[in-house]
């Protein structure tokens, strides 16, 4: 009996894990519908290699940092600056508490990725996006999508 509960768990962490991955191609055509191509120079390909690099497309990853102060969503948002979480102090310059960021329709995540593209460093902000990303031939990211 303790063996199938166990594997009746497993399989709905199983299941609600994967619930929460976006496939790249379906990444892609949200952020064209949200007009992310081309954003303050930024291809769809940015966009998609950011994700993947700090989420592995993972809508629902949150990361605790070392200071105290956790990373939300595909973007990888952090709750010092960006979002509210409610455990530490935020600026909140996203205007926006942090579980939204989770939100599998990605809205409050790509307006606030958005927001902090537009400041000062662009996508620069992102480390792993500059040392996977940046300078580097992207278009596979967005090969065989489509985005009509």
């Amino acid at each position: 009996m303790t063996r199938v509960l166990f594997i009746s768990l497993f399989s709905c962490l199983v299941v609600i894990n994967q619930a929460s991955l976006i496939s790249r191609c379906d990444l892609a055509k949200v952020l064209h519908q949200e007009d992310l191509d081309g954003f303050e120079g930024y291809s769809l390909s940015d966009w998609v290699c950011l994700a993947f690099v700090e989420s592995n497309l993972n809508i629902s990853k949150v990361t605790e940092n070392a200071d105290g102060s956790f990373d939300y969503g595909i973007f990888q948002i952090n709750s010092h600056y960006w979002c509210n979480d409610y455990l530490s102090h935020s600026e909140n310059t996203c205007h926006v508490e942090c579980r939204e960021l989770l939100n599998p329709n990605l809205l409050a995540a790509i307006h606030c990725a958005k927001k902090i593209v537009s400041r000062a460093g662009g996508m620069h902000n992102w480390a792993e996006w500059m040392m996977h990303c940046a300078g580097r031939p992207l278009s596979y990211w967005i090969t065989g999508c489509h985005l009509g």
